[in-house]
């Protein structure tokens, strides 16, 4: 997975690299916006991280210069701007997400991983593989987990939730994270939906004696993993 990152600050960008490059990504960075652009349109990358303001030429700029060019790559703004006027204006021009500084690296390479996943570049995506976390095992291609021993049937929704939660064992996943992973672009349900959801979801996955794996964080959202 190739990956542009375009700030120019540089104590966010080396540290930003080194993050990246453990994850296993191949990274270019660009310190200005006339470079970043000129390596966009001119190379295949999965994804692209922009930070909004730069001298010359900004990342809304470049933003709109690729979707002008017809361009599909996931793009990513990081930016201090974080008003709706703001995020619409990024949006509007083609934007996929945005983080507003100052951030958590974990978050962005949540977001990161969500967008990759949308990347035109994979053309022939491979084959789910089976996610593992404490004793819990899943099988996302034919929509059923195991634990001590049994094996359980998922809905396609509840399989889709459960993936994404074991995707991102240990990091804390918004409600708005949530909501926009299983209903994308759709008209999104109300919280209770997704409050029902989850609850469906315990019901199987966490039964008598077994240790719970689904965390409520009230008032923020949920984390997957033994907390134990």
């Amino acid at each position: 997975m190739n990956i542009l990152l375009v700030d120019d600050e540089a104590e966010l960008t080396d540290p930003l690299r080194q993050v990246l490059s453990k994850e296993g990504y191949q990274v270019d960075v660009a310190d200005r916006g006339i470079v970043g652009q000129a390596l966009a349109l001119t190379k295949d990358y999965d994804l692209l991280i922009l930070d909004w303001m730069m001298p010359q030429v900004s990342g809304l700029e470049i933003c709109r210069e690729l979707r002008r060019q017809g361009k599909t790559t996931p793009i990513l703004f990081l930016t201090a701007k974080d008003t709706i006027d703001d995020r619409v204006l990024g949006l509007d021009a083609g934007a996929d997400d945005y983080l507003v500084k100052p951030f958590e690296l974990r978050e962005l390479l949540a977001r990161a991983r969500a967008l990759l996943r949308r990347s035109p570049n994979l053309e022939n995506p491979p084959q789910a593989q089976r996610l593992q976390v404490a004793d819990l095992e899943f099988d996302p291609e034919n929509q059923i987990a195991y634990r001590q021993y049994r094996s359980i049937e998922l809905s396609e929704k509840e399989s889709k939730l459960l993936a994404y939660f074991m995707q991102n064992s240990g990091q804390l996943l918004s409600h708005e994270q949530i909501h926009e992973y299983l209903w994308g672009d759709r008209p999104q349900p109300s919280s209770n939906v997704l409050a029902a959801l989850v609850r469906l979801l315990r019901r199987k996955i966490e039964q008598k004696g077994e240790v719970p794996l689904i965390q409520t964080v009230y008032g923020r959202g949920y984390r997957f993993g033994n907390s134990e």
